[in-house]
């Protein structure tokens, strides 16, 4: 990485709405709506976030360039000229890989402490 630039490590830990927010955005390209409907869906609803969260947190990624909006638009008929869409970045990518690969040292570490079969009550 050049000199100026920085280090997919200094972003993490990432806040839960940014890591489903570059979750999602990793799939690909989406605008704002389907952000949450997809952070939803794939949590299988305990995610809710908010728009004004979601839009506050998509103008602070811009600016730190973890996302960009997409030029690229879906076929007229199914397009609203409205929307503005949303693509992570390569350094978008290189954070969420970077936090993905904390938390499975995490969850790696675990059962040694036996945590989640507290939690699972298993």
């Amino acid at each position: 990485m050049s000199p100026g630039y920085p280090k997919a490590e200094s972003f993490v830990p990432l806040k839960p709405v940014v890591l489903h927010i570059l979750l999602v955005l990793a799939a690909g390209r989406a605008h704002g709506y389907e952000i949450m409907q997809t952070a939803a869906e794939r949590s299988d609803g305990p995610v809710e976030i908010s728009t004004a969260v979601l839009y506050r947190t998509l103008s602070r990624l811009l600016k730190q360039g973890l996302v960009a909006e997409s030029e690229a638009r879906p076929a007229p008929q199914k397009d609203d000229s409205r929307r503005r869409y949303y693509q992570i970045t390569p350094l978008g990518r290189k954070v969420l890989a970077v936090e993905l690969r904390r938390l499975r040292s995490i969850l790696a570490s675990q059962p040694a402490l036996g945590i989640l079969r507290t939690v699972d009550g298993a």
